[in-house]
């Protein structure tokens, strides 16, 4: 690897109202490196991003890059310099086409009247597709016709037609399957061959040691080290991290056998909706996880719409406690004691310009309020308890949601439903794009719920993350259920065997 230093951020501090998001920090990259930068949520990593891609100016600190001092004062500035950035939600109009997307504010152009010279566009595009990212995808196609994993190449390949020289990565895999991470993670390592250096930010540390030479790890604004990857392992990264041992013991390891003893919740006999999914069957008992995994596309999201009312199935019935239920909205799902945290939280679950109070409240309004009027001390009473018990920072009834980190932004969506006291939680990727110690606070509470006597349905891509949580695993592949293990019996190898 090039020991040349492609840029130096010296110093760096900057301070909004009342937080200091960077202290003193001091980043650098070399050339043609894959550099992970590391923290929790809050940790100053997204700060220090926006300053080199010309979104924030420091208070204080130097830039250097390509050795020389220089001051980023936009993002167009950014790119032109050749500093690129991916952000976890892709920048993409879906209504244009690839190469429309590729050259946005970069047009090429003919003739003095400078129209756009489509053919130019689309011969540059499957250049890069073809001859730098070793992809075929169609420069004339409708973008929003391209999965997730595609659109992120698009995005590649945008921050190439820039020439750029250093691209930010901000959560490239959160969206994607294993198999097309492990495809972005050759077309990194490609990157990397042709001397483009790689800013990778992610929340999943096993990533960061298959993918990256050298990690930093941020923590409260300030710089806790930089070291070569082969030098780090992950319970030191987890500490650098947190300031503490993070312990994995928030599950439950007899359940297996207890759970024959309690209460069938719910029921699910040969559910379909043409499509989406077909004749899925199982069964969820009080104080029991199970865990669905499978890959992206495979059905699972589908089924759990199903479940809480948001999607009509076409057979198949739900039995909650030994009754058929038919939901013809979510507003009945809830009634029926069964509710849903989405795995879009911004879009799906929270209102992000509404504060903590408000977004707790408002699925328990009925409950405090009175002929159109709510009143305030049980709103802040329930509030309060909620924060309390799900230890919600901060811990601000007026906060708004838009401003907290992921993971409590996550915890506030749990509050919202929980507060209407349901017998069965539906949890659809819960930890996405959270941090460490935010994932393990969220299992404490999974435990602490089903020991409460709550069934929990719990939905994640990451394979560890369903070992360590669930009680029993059903796998789905392609809308079909491929197979049922208990925790004690499964293996990532198995399950993924079954999801492809």
């Amino acid at each position: 690897m090039n020991e040349e230093k492609i840029f130096i951020m010296k110093n760096i501090t900057k301070t909004f109202p009342g937080v200091k998001a960077l202290d003193n920090v001091t980043f650098e990259v070399k050339k043609g490196e894959i550099h992970a930068l590391v923290g929790e949520n809050g940790a100053g990593k997204s700060t220090l991003i926006k300053i080199l891609s010309g979104l924030y100016k420091p208070d204080a600190g130097q830039i250097i890059y390509k050795g020389k001092e220089i001051k980023i004062n936009s993002p167009k500035q950014a790119k032109d310099l050749g500093i690129s950035t991916i952000y976890q939600e892709l920048n993409l109009c879906p209504n244009l086409t690839v190469a429309d997307n590729i050259f946005l504010g970069n047009e090429k152009s003919k003739t003095i009247f400078q129209y756009i010279d489509d053919d130019t566009q689309i011969n540059k595009s499957r250049e890069y597709f073809l001859n730098l990212l070793d992809s075929e995808i169609d420069p004339k196609i409708i973008t929003s016709n391209l999965s997730i994993a595609q659109q992120q190449i698009v995005e590649i390949a945008k921050a190439l037609s820039y020439k750029s020289e250093l691209i930010i990565m901000d959560e490239p895999t959160s969206s994607l399957s294993i198999h097309e991470t492990e495809k972005l993670f050759e077309i990194i390592n490609g990157l990397k061959n042709q001397g483009i250096s790689v800013i990778y930010i992610s929340h999943r540390l096993e990533e960061i040691f298959k993918i990256a030479d050298t990690a930093t790890i941020l923590r409260d604004g300030k710089l806790i080290g930089t070291k070569a990857i082969e030098d780090l392992d992950y319970s030191t990264v987890v500490k650098m991290m947190v300031g503490r041992e993070i312990e994995n013991k928030y599950y439950k390891t007899n359940i297996q056998e207890s759970s024959k003893k309690q209460e069938v919740l719910l029921e699910v006999k040969n559910l379909s909706k043409k499509g989406l999914f077909e004749n899925i069957s199982f069964t969820l008992n009080a104080g029991e996880i199970v865990g669905f995994s499978g890959l992206i596309g495979a059905g699972r999201t589908d089924l759990m719409k199903a479940l809480s009312g948001q999607l009509k199935f076409d057979k198949g019935k739900i039995i909650i406690k030994g009754e058929e239920k038919i939901f013809n909205s979510p507003i009945d799902a809830i009634k029926s004691g069964i509710v849903i945290t989405s795995e879009d939280r911004k879009n799906e679950s929270l209102f992000m310009n509404f504060n903590v109070r408000e977004n707790i409240t408002i699925s328990f309004l009925d409950k405090i309020s009175k002929y159109g009027y709510i009143f305030s001390s049980k709103e802040k009473k329930f509030t309060n308890e909620f924060i309390s018990r799900l230890n919600i920072k901060p811990a601000n009834l007026e906060t708004p949601v838009i401003t907290m980190s992921g993971g409590n932004q996550q915890k506030v969506a749990i509050a919202k439903w929980l507060i209407t006291e349901p017998d069965i939680l539906i949890m659809d990727e819960p930890t996405r794009g959270i941090d460490v110690g935010a994932k393990a606070e969220i299992y404490k509470l999974i435990k602490i719920l089903a020991e409460q006597g709550k069934g929990i349905i719990f939905v994640s891509s990451e394979l560890p993350e369903i070992l360590l949580v669930s009680d029993k695993i059903l796998v789905m592949n392609k809308g079909k259920l491929a197979g049922e293990f208990l925790n004690k019996d499964a293996t990532e190898e198995k399950i993924l065997e079954l999801a492809v």
